[in-house]
Formats: structure tokens, sequence, C-alpha cells
């Protein structure tokens, strides 16, 4: 027995003396067994930078790019919505929930009007078509992009009535995630949030529209979709 702790001592001093104790200050680059992100090629803020021609580490944005709650004309708006840059706070606007319950329509806050609601659901739309439809598809019925390569559960949003899933509800998921689908609350505005699930209530109620009240927008969009003869 006194031989295994022996060994067991001599294993453990070996291992301290590899790989170092605690807290140990290194000079180079530690040995990583799984690499899990923690050492990544980033610019620390006001620091010199070889790597560019002017050593600068500090770098203007890409061209033709917008840093995130920021617009060109300083303005917080988009077609007349207020955006609100900043989340974690209280209310109904920026959770969801009214007291301890999941609210339903939307927020105060939108300030919508018959005009700037246009607005909303195009936003939405595009909102929508960036984060969601790889997944729930363009329609909202669940068959998206990944479905073809087996991921499971994908929610088919046209069943999500608001009366059994609440505007609230929805706006929780997107913010913290559920099941197999990750949160985008560090992603999507609080704003486009609501306008992506003004635009899912939106294909419901076209879901159930008659077809007679549709019909001369279905064959436009249909007719829009088959190449012209000879191209």
């Amino acid at each position: 027995m006194k031989y295994f702790f022996l060994f067991y001592a001599i294993i453990a001093i070996s291992v301290v003396g590899v790989f170092k104790y605690r807290g140990h200050s290194f000079s180079e680059p530690p040995i990583r067994v799984f690499p899990d992100m923690d050492d990544q090629d980033v610019l620390k803020a006001q620091k010199q930078e070889a790597f560019f021609a002017n050593g600068q580490g500090a770098r203007q944005p890409v061209a033709n790019t917008t840093p995130l709650g920021f617009q060109k004309d300083g303005t917080n708006s988009l077609g007349g919505i207020p955006e609100y840059e900043f989340s974690g706070v209280t209310g109904y606007y920026y959770t969801g929930h009214i007291g301890d319950y999941f609210g339903n329509g939307m927020p105060e806050e939108l300030s919508l009007t018959p005009e700037n609601s246009i607005e909303l659901l195009k936003r939405g739309q595009e909102r929508y078509n960036i984060y969601c439809a790889i997944c729930h598809g363009r329609s909202g019925d669940g068959g998206g992009m990944t479905s073809l390569y087996g991921v499971p559960g994908i929610a088919n949003l046209i069943t999500f009535d608001a009366d059994k899933y609440p505007d609230g509800r929805m706006f929780e998921t997107i913010t913290k995630g559920k099941g197999n689908m990750s949160g985008y609350g560090y992603n999507i505005p609080v704003r486009d949030r609501w306008a992506i699930i003004s635009y899912i209530r939106a294909m419901q109620v076209a879901r159930k529209a008659p077809y007679d009240a549709v019909k001369d927008a279905y064959e436009k969009g249909k007719a829009a979709q088959v190449p012209a003869a000879g191209k």
C-alpha cells in the first residue's frame, strides 16, 4: 500500500511541476487540453496593435455597417417607432410580464399609430427572416432550413395563438430561449423582439383568412416567383 501512496505522490508532484498550481503566472501561453475560447485574438481598447499599418488598435466601424443601437442621423427611432436601446429593467415592455402573468398586446412604449404600425410589421418581417426563418421557416410552420438536417423540436409558430401563448410569453421565449432554442436577448433589441411578435401574429391571421380575400395577392406573388419565358 505504501508503494501506491508513493507512486501517487510522485504523479501529483509531476503534474504540479508540469502544469503549475492554480494562480501561477506563466511567461508562455498555458497548455490547454480543452480549448474553451478563453484566449481569443481580440484587440484591447486604447492599445497599440502592430497588425495594422498605423499601429492603432482602435478601429473605425467597418464600411456600410451601423453599430448596434445607433442610426446614421443620430435619432432613436425607425419609421416613427421609438428605439429603447437598453433592457434589464422592469415593466411589460422589457419583460413580457404584467405582475405575475404574461401580458398580451403591443406595449404602450411603441407609441403605435395606424401609420407606423405598418413600419413595425415591415421591421418584424425583416428581423424574422434574419433570425427566425432559418428554423421556423419563412411562413412560420417550422419547416426552415435546419429541419432538413434533422434538428428536432422546431415549433410551428402558426399554432401559437395569443389566447394560449400570450405575446409576453413569446417575448420571454425570444429573450431567454426555450428547449433547443438559445436566447436572443443579446442579439435582438427590445423593440425588434416586439416587431417580430407582431409579424408572427400577422402571419397567423393571414393563415385564417378566406382564400377569396387573399386571392389577388396570392396570384400576384405566385406569378412573381415564376421565371419569365425565355429567361
